[in-house]
């Protein structure tokens, strides 16, 4: 019965996940079946972040560790005219976890719509860093 239950998960497609994974809310700008069409039509954003799943490119602008925030940050894209999305995603990067909620505490007392740009491109900032390996030392 053991050998069962353990084959089972041998062939199961499903996430691992560590016990230290957090779970984040992205807010992503679009989707772009090429990277070039991406590229363009992100030019607007002093920083954003991307992966590639099945061959399209998803762009984030936002991220944050509070449903709130992501809320608030999906708002001000809206009051400036972009249209957004927020999407839960799971992370081990303890690190960049750590250092998130240090900016989502300053963007939760925070309605300024500068502020709210600024605290954003420094959090994609610290991804880069801290999640993509692109740390300078």
């Amino acid at each position: 019965m053991a050998y069962f239950i353990i084959h089972q998960y041998e062939s199961y497609d499903g996430i691992t996940v560590s016990k230290m994974a957090s779970k984040l809310y992205y807010v992503q700008r679009g989707v772009y079946s090429d990277k070039a069409n991406m590229e363009n039509n992100m030019k607007d954003f002093t920083n954003y972040i991307y992966n590639v799943e099945d061959n399209m490119y998803y762009t984030y602008i936002g991220i944050s560790t509070q449903k709130e925030n992501a809320d608030k940050i999906q708002e001000y894209y809206k009051k400036i005219g972009f249209e957004t999305y927020v999407k839960e995603k799971i992370t081990d990067s303890r690190d960049f976890v750590q250092v998130l909620s240090e900016y989502d505490s300053v963007l939760a007392k925070t309605n300024d719509g500068e502020s709210i740009k600024v605290i954003c491109n420094q959090v994609l900032s610290k991804y880069e860093e801290y999640v993509n390996g692109k740390r300078k030392n």
